[in-house]
């Protein structure tokens, strides 16, 4: 992470216990980048091109607050239509057995109104900076923090410059943005596009190596994953400071837009819950909890209306509720939007229930789900709500 000063400066350590948890160092055969845990606790969400050339097993690196753990990862899933050339659907999916309970999960940022808005980027990069840029090629074992703006599309800064940008990104795939210093002439956005914006002060930030596959973040949602950065020039207009590709005041930064992959990630997580059910009969609603780690229960949601269209999606909110059972002590909280894709009429909820060898009585807890889009719940319905049963295997006596 390059920032406005030094890395040095407290404010850019994305310290445990702040909401950056579920952000981790990947490794493979020598090399590293970052990536964030999904809201399923099981996957972690990538930068693709971090396996280009690469072979050998992928370890991954938390930082909780009950300390440091690294495991090697499961399977490894590269989005189908990647283009390293072009820096097209830069995405991967990397498979764990479990997640630390105390990692944060991350939902995905399913609206389309990105631009404008700041956010943290979080990685273990390389660090320096504005006005020097990078000061090595090789990531950190430090987890750093920074904040941005995005204010364009990549295809639109392509429409911009034409000859000038090589490469040519899918049309609202990645969202772009600029490391300003507070000057007109190092704006880069704003020289190349006409978007002036100086930045967000001592706040600023912009990726470096290592920092690819980590998450742009806003309320603990996944906005974009980082993919690459660029010093562009066009007509002996240069705002780069330096002149050099290094992550200094006046490049920018691209990262893939979660909100239009997200069936692709929402479907391939879905196709690994093998013990999710598929009907009302197989809902398991009463599970043993376990002595360690944790394990997913399912919340089953099925759709039997008709779409006004065919290629709509229907969606609804949904929020874990506590009963007897605790948020953070015997499952993990969940709140987000659950889709069903064209397609599709029904598709699961999970969420992790914490093992613990504590005597306890038998516990419970709620999932609501309200705010139906594209369907209903029936006349005068705002919310349905399931309840699952935690049951003791340690020896309660009543």
């Amino acid at each position: 992470m390059v920032t406005t000063t030094s890395t040095t400066d407290p404010r850019y350590r994305a310290n445990s216990g702040e909401g950056y948890d579920g952000v981790a160092r990947l490794s493979i055969n020598g090399h590293s980048g970052s990536g964030a845990l999904l809201y399923d606790g099981r996957a972690l969400l990538t930068a693709a091109h971090l396996f280009d050339g690469v072979s050998g097993r992928v370890q991954v690196r938390f930082d909780t607050p009950s300390g440091s753990s690294t495991q090697e990862a499961g399977r490894v899933l590269i989005h189908p239509d990647y283009n390293s050339d072009q820096g097209n659907n830069d995405l991967a999916l990397v498979w764990l057995e479990q997640a630390p309970a105390d990692a944060d999960r991350y939902n995905l940022y399913r609206d389309a109104d990105e631009l404008g808005q700041a956010f943290s980027l979080v990685g273990y990069g390389a660090t320096g900076s504005g006005s020097s840029g990078a000061s090595s090629q090789t990531g950190s074992i430090v987890r750093y923090r920074a904040e941005n703006r995005f204010e364009a599309e990549g295809d639109e800064l392509k429409t911009q410059m034409g000859a000038g940008m090589s490469w040519s990104p899918t049309p609202g795939s990645q969202l772009l943005a600029d490391f300003d210093d507070g000057s007109a002439a190092h704006d880069a956005l704003g020289r190349l596009m006409g978007l002036n914006d100086l930045g967000l002060g001592l706040a600023e930030g912009l990726i470096a190596q290592g920092d690819s596959g980590g998450p742009a973040l806003l309320g603990g949602q996944i906005l974009g994953i980082a993919t690459y950065t660029a010093s562009l020039s066009r007509a002996g207009v240069n705002p780069d400071i330096d002149q050099y590709s290094n992550s200094s005041f006046g490049e920018l930064a691209a990262w893939q837009r979660a909100s239009h992959y997200q069936q692709w990630i929402d479907q391939s997580l879905r196709s690994q819950y093998n013990e999710a059910p598929t009907s009302p009969a197989e809902v398991i609603k009463a599970l043993a909890e376990g002595d360690v780690g944790t394990q997913l229960v399912f919340f089953l949601l099925q759709f039997s209306g008709v779409r006004s269209q065919p290629e709509a999606i229907v969606s609804v909110d949904y929020a874990s509720r506590d009963g007897s059972a605790q948020a953070g002590s015997d499952y993990i909280a969940v709140s987000g939007r659950l889709n069903l894709y064209p397609g599709e009429n029904q598709a699961v909820i999970p969420v992790e229930v914490i093992g613990d060898t504590l005597a306890e009585p038998d516990e419970t807890f709620y999932l609501d789900v309200f705010n139906p889009v594209g369907g209903s719940f029936g006349p005068g319905v705002v919310k349905l709500t399931a309840m699952r049963t935690l049951l003791d295997d340690d020896g309660w006596l009543a």
